[in-house]
């Protein structure tokens, strides 16, 4: 049975990991017939949203805290990931990606990677394990990277960014998946285009599919 690592930033589409995202992905992996464990940096939270109100709320939170309600508690420490014990990495989408495991929603170009975020990617990329990233996640492999070919749906913001780190852009639509066959990269839009729950279904297991056929 394959064996997914899913990195969680948070609970919650404005501070966190988008939770349709998230759980969708947990669902694809198993419906597929593989395994997942998932992960989160054991770090403060940028912030924290009222997402009722859509307000910044006057509060602290932890991600690897937040990440476990994801999870039903079944979460690990980012820090002690190890790619050998792994045959894939996903990251879930979320302005948590953009907030806690980097910083691009506040620094834009001038952004930073999470150390354990960074360390986690560059190592699976070393072993030649694939890495999906859907919604806004791929910022972080258009910081890390050049010459990778990555999607974040018709975002010009996101676009421009990954473009300008040396990378291709590719526009996508609901469920469409850019694989850049040559660093294993599997990336979808999901939330980053208005979408119904099934668009992001359907976005999460065509990646997922995408990824077991090179593992």
């Amino acid at each position: 049975m394959k064996k997914f690592a899913v990195v969680l930033a948070g609970c919650g589409a404005f501070d966190g990991a988008e939770i349709h995202e998230a759980v969708l992905t947990l669902l694809a992996i198993d419906k597929l017939g593989a395994s997942y464990q998932c992960f989160a940096p054991d770090i403060p939270q940028a912030h924290v949203i009222n997402h009722l109100k859509g307000e910044e709320a006057d509060e602290t939170r932890n991600v690897l805290v937040e990440s476990a309600r994801i999870a039903r508690g079944d979460i690990k420490p980012l820090a002690e990931y190890d790619p050998a014990e792994w045959d894939a990495l996903i990251f879930a989408g979320g302005f948590g990606s953009a907030k806690n495991l980097c910083d691009w929603a506040f620094k834009g170009d001038d952004c930073t990677i999470d150390p354990d975020v960074e360390k986690a990617v560059k190592e699976t990329f070393l072993v030649e394990k694939p890495i999906g990233a859907m919604c806004i996640a791929p910022i972080i492999l258009g910081k890390l990277f050049q010459g990778a070919n990555l999607t974040t749906g018709q975002d010009p913001a996101s676009g421009g960014f990954i473009e300008k780190h040396g990378n291709t852009y590719t526009q996508t639509t609901h469920g469409e998946v850019v694989i850049d066959s040559n660093n294993k990269f599997f990336t979808t839009p999901c939330y980053m285009l208005e979408a119904r729950i099934s668009n992001i279904a359907a976005g999460t297991e065509n990646m997922v599919k995408e990824m077991l056929k090179v593992m």
